[in-house]
């Protein structure tokens, strides 16, 4: 059924899921290029070449200029599956436009696109709380206004737009109310693109969180105006399944160069660090000598290319089971994006209430700093071990860096266990703390991989956990065996701490 929105795979809040459309299923994350009808720098053909079998393009712009009548899928290719934007990005840019929500609405509906968007109002970046109220309220109220001709045309998936700009209570109450409307297949969070071109990733990253954890986690959601591939996998993490931008060619008209990591200036390059068709043919002084428009049109080419790479590598991060670690490994690529990361960190509560218990295909976490506590397999070890009930009277402890995984099988532990069956046994382990060694068998307290030098704030988060385990659990008698020359040495303290 036209709508229906099936999620396949699951890491954090992310997920790879199928949106039924009238011209295919659409597997998400998922990018919409922007294609300007008014200029034609890449075909559709060439979009298909490149991947993109699915768009978006302005409702607006083809109204004003008279440049469609009847389905818009006669004009592009019959296979694509198309969604239209309304004149709200012409609204943030330029002022009001000479169009009504209800012209757009129903011009819409002549044209026929898979998905459309009604008319909002964009908030911005304005600092005026009440302006971003009457944005808000504006737009809520131009969604109510077209739920009867929703209802009357249920082939298209439509759109509602939530806004707020950098003001997280409007944000909060403009997604509770546009989730309450069950005629709109799909939400949106709108003016995030003033956010992401002065580099505040972190109120971004506020932004979607405030938007995704008070809205159905049901229904697909869109970034408008997400389209430099280095921030995508943070928006995805957060549960972000589908993005638009002109960035491709706005950037290429501007001799600007993406790639997954960052974006470069063109005369800033000596070598291209990419092989797609544009990079393998072309050196960058070949294409700053070409004339500006064949220029513009081949960096737009690879500007696709990196995205539709970017997206590739997220899903296969998720397919994976490895989403926190390939946004963690992304992090270091500028501050700007540690910073994003670090705000995605405030939210590993959420990130792990939606992380799957069970990943098919992950064979192990890899562990690297002290934000690696934060993932979410470690905090519900760390939960599991707050409610864990004491066995015995006492307890031993064993550093376990030297130790072979699973601990349970592990030769010296073996001959522990067998001296001491009066006793609950756990291993001491950067990252984890404590692993009762009855359990270590279990996914991940035996899968994983670490440094072999670990950071000093893990070591001093790991220690202060453990001390505070062994003091709650009031065990009468407590040993420590093998840790005069492990990486917690000082964990020995403790014994001095508990008395």
């Amino acid at each position: 059924m036209i709508g229906d929105f099936e999620i396949k795979d699951e890491d954090l809040a992310a997920r790879i899921g199928v949106l039924e459309t009238k011209h295919g299923k659409l597997e998400t994350p998922s990018f919409f290029p922007v294609v300007n009808p008014l200029r034609n720098d890449i075909s559709i053909k060439e979009l298909n070449s490149i991947g993109f079998y699915n768009f978006i393009t302005n409702a607006y712009i083809l109204k004003k200029n008279n440049l469609l009548n009847g389905n818009i899928h006669n004009k592009f290719e019959e296979n694509n599956i198309i969604m239209t934007d309304s004149g709200a990005y012409q609204i943030l840019e330029y002022g009001e436009i000479s169009q009504e929500n209800k012209d757009i609405v129903s011009y819409q509906v002549e044209i026929k696109p898979d998905i459309g968007v009604f008319l909002d109002v964009p908030t911005g970046n304005t600092d005026d709380w009440n302006e971003a109220k009457k944005s808000v309220e504006l737009t809520l109220e131009r969604g109510r206004e077209i739920i009867e001709v929703i209802r009357e045309n249920q082939d298209i998936i439509w759109t509602h737009p939530i806004q707020g700009g950098p003001f997280l209570d409007l944000i909060e109450y403009s997604s509770k109310q546009a989730s309450k409307i069950p005629e709109f297949k799909m939400l949106a969070l709108g003016s995030p693109t003033v956010f992401m071109e002065k580099y505040r990733y972190s109120k971004l990253i506020e932004m979607i969180y405030t938007a995704k954890s008070n809205v159905s986690r049901g229904i697909p959601f869109h970034l408008f105006g997400g389209g430099v591939p280095h921030l995508i996998p943070f928006a995805v993490a957060l549960g972000v399944d589908t993005f638009d931008s002109a960035s491709y060619i706005l950037f290429a008209r501007d001799n600007r160069y993406l790639t997954r990591e960052r974006t470069y200036r063109l005369e800033e390059l000596d070598y291209f660090p990419c092989s797609c068709p544009v990079c393998s043919r072309y050196t960058p002084k070949e294409l700053a000598e070409m004339k500006s428009g064949e220029r513009s049109k081949l960096l737009a080419i690879h500007n696709l290319w990196k995205i539709r790479e970017e997206m590739n590598a997220v899903k296969q991060a998720i397919r994976e089971g490895r989403l926190f670690e390939y946004i963690q490994q992304k992090a270091y690529s500028h501050p700007a994006l540690y910073n994003a990361f670090k705000s995605i960190l405030k939210y590993s509560r959420y990130l792990e209430k939606y992380d799957p218990r069970v990943k098919g295909s992950v064979k192990g976490v890899l562990l690297f700093n002290s934000d690696s506590i934060d993932r979410p397999e470690i905090l519900r070890h760390v939960e599991f071990m707050k409610v864990f009930v004491p066995k015995k009277r006492n307890a031993l402890v064993i550093c376990g860096d030297k130790l072979n995984s699973p601990f349970i099988l592990d030769p010296k532990v073996k001959s522990i266990l067998s001296k001491n069956r009066g006793t609950d046994v756990f291993v001491a382990l950067p990252f984890y703390g404590l692993i009762p060694v009855s359990t270590s068998e279990s996914f991940p307290m035996s899968q994983f991989e670490m440094p072999e030098e670990v950071d000093k704030l893990t070591l001093e988060k790991t220690v202060s956990f453990i001390q505070s385990f062994l003091k709650d659990k009031n065990y009468e008698e407590i040993k420590f065996i093998e840790c005069e020359k492990s990486v917690l040495s000082h964990v020995m303290s403790i014994n001095t701490a508990l008395g």
